[in-house]
């Protein structure tokens, strides 16, 4: 073969490694931001990536695009290994049309979803796009489509990570939203179906690219994205962290990670719960005291804080945590709180990840708030998920878990293989105060102190049902456990229960309360 032939193959290699050019390069860096190539290198093992479609070129010849073409078209496709594992990824390159996509473009990025399918492994979008190439026209509309669609059947099969890395609007932001997880850069990164531009024409509003979508925005308020970070290689990092906890596809187990701590006792659960049921503490502090050292990776930490969902490890087994925040709101449950948990309960349970709940929950938020924006309907979305659930799963009352809160939060009724209790749970339909003030209002009313009789019949409630021994007496409850023992209970449990092989009743799918 002539080295002439060689020359031409190099020299196309070149050209395709430097996207838009050198001058769009610097542009990018300028913005604090890196280049499609250079987040691959820092997302996937050293020398792992292999490229596809690096040759490809666009096929429009309106607008004069025919007088501009890329190699590679504005993505970047391919696989590789994150920590040994395969992956397939694909990198917007927003130096080339400003990472718009096109037809090309497209079917570069559905190749790699279908061969992430077909080899059962996790797909990654590093997301950086303008959105639709414009001079396409439906072309570049029926290339969103297309992935979508990938997006959908995917879904459940093989875990699927978005990461906006710039812009992401219009269309282009239904692909990330269809995927499992959703993170965000701060100050460089936002998500919009319709921008400040057309929001200020149509509703008048003013508002800037980082208040209608910004990461902070997305974590917090609207709860699309699950993940936020201060940089890009923060977020690179985090995906890596993200990945470790999960298995290859749905047919796959997680990897188990050799563990030192074994089954240790923990003597500071025994005060971790204060003496005053009105008091709140933090359930984190829970969390990072049961599960393995700093195994601890919160999902959705800004949004709904009154639920606490993430990965941990507990004896080196993955584990996914669902908990009521007492610190918040008192840890009551409420439309926000229900979907952030229920979607987390449902990935879980899609890639046999077993669950650990924590519950020290006062019941459901009450107001006409919540009731005219269907806390029935979401509340029940949280029920739906874990009684669909057949991963193996195990909850711990630390303290309330009140009226249907008690049911919705992983009760024995809806199919919990292991419940346990702590002795300052109180489990009942609802507080002492408010079930004494309904039972005996005649007798309180009728009284010469009210007060007195109110406080008395408080007590006398409390006594009776303020506790979890009438639970654990009608089998409700496995066991009360002293806390300081919480960690051993629960490795043991999800021992036994890993072998656990429970089938949903044959049908073409549920219709889960959207």
């Amino acid at each position: 073969m002539s080295q002439k032939a060689f020359d031409i193959l190099a020299k196309k290699n070149q050209e395709a490694l430097l996207g838009g050019g050198e001058a769009r390069i610097a542009k990018q860096h300028k913005k604090g931001k890196l280049t499609a190539r250079e987040r691959l290198d820092l997302l996937l093992d050293e020398g792992s990536f292999e490229e596809i479609g690096k040759l490809v070129t666009h096929r429009s010849a309106e607008f004069g695009l025919d007088k501009q073409k890329f190699l590679g078209d504005g993505v970047v496709t391919g696989y590789g290994k994150i920590q040994g594992r395969l992956v397939y990824v694909f990198s917007q390159d927003f130096t080339v049309f400003g990472g718009s996509l096109s037809e090309t473009h497209a079917e570069k990025i559905c190749k790699v979803m279908d061969l992430a399918m077909q080899n059962g492994a996790p797909f990654i979008g590093l997301n950086d796009s303008g959105g639709a190439r414009i001079q396409e026209g439906v072309v570049s509309l029926g290339g969103y489509a297309d992935i979508f669609y990938r997006n959908v059947m995917a879904s459940g099969v093989i875990p699927q990570i978005s990461a906006i890395m710039g812009p992401c609007a219009g269309g282009a932001v239904y692909s990330p939203a269809m995927t499992d997880f959703i993170a965000m850069v701060e100050g460089s990164s936002y998500m919009f179906v319709t921008g400040p531009n057309v929001v200020k024409t149509v509703t008048h509003e003013e508002v800037t690219s980082e208040e209608l979508g910004g990461a902070m925005t997305h974590a917090s308020k609207s709860g699309v994205t699950h993940l936020t970070y201060a940089n890009e290689v923060a977020c690179l990092e985090g995906i890596k962290r993200l990945l470790s906890y999960l298995p290859q596809n749905c047919e796959d187990n997680a990897a188990r990670i050799p563990s030192t701590q074994g089954k240790s006792v923990v003597k500071e659960l025994n005060t971790i719960v204060p003496e005053n049921p009105n008091q709140p503490y933090d359930i984190k502090d829970v969390i990072e005291l049961v599960c393995d050292k700093a195994s601890f990776y919160e999902i959705h930490k800004a949004f709904a804080d009154n639920i606490v969902v993430g990965f941990a490890r507990l004896d080196g087994r993955s584990i996914g945590i669902v908990a009521n925040q007492p610190a918040i709101l008192a840890g009551v449950l409420d439309i926000k709180a229900s979907t952030k948990a229920a979607r987390f309960v449902r990935f879980c349970d899609a890639f046999n990840i077993p669950l650990l709940v924590f519950e020290d929950v006062p019941g459901f938020l009450p107001g006409t708030d919540q009731e005219w924006n269907a806390i029935i309907t979401n509340g029940a979305k949280l029920l739906y998920a874990f009684s669909e659930a057949t991963v193996p799963r195990v909850t711990v009352i630390t303290r309330k878990a009140y009226g249907g809160a008690y049911d919705v939060m992983n009760s024995k009724h809806i199919g919990a293989d292991m419940n346990y209790a702590w002795p300052t749970a109180e489990i009942a339909v609802m507080g002492p105060k408010g079930a004494a003030e309904i039972i005996f209002r005649s007798e309180i009313k009728k009284s010469d102190d009210p007060e007195a009789k109110l406080q008395e019949k408080v007590d006398e409630y409390t006594e009776m049902f303020a506790h979890p021994y009438r639970a654990a007496a009608r089998g409700f409850i496995d066991e009360v456990i002293i806390p300081e023992n919480t960690r051993k209970k629960l490795i043991s449990a999800f021992e036994m229960l890993e072998n656990k092989a429970a089938k949903l009743p044959r049908k073409k799918h549920g219709n889960i309360p959207l």
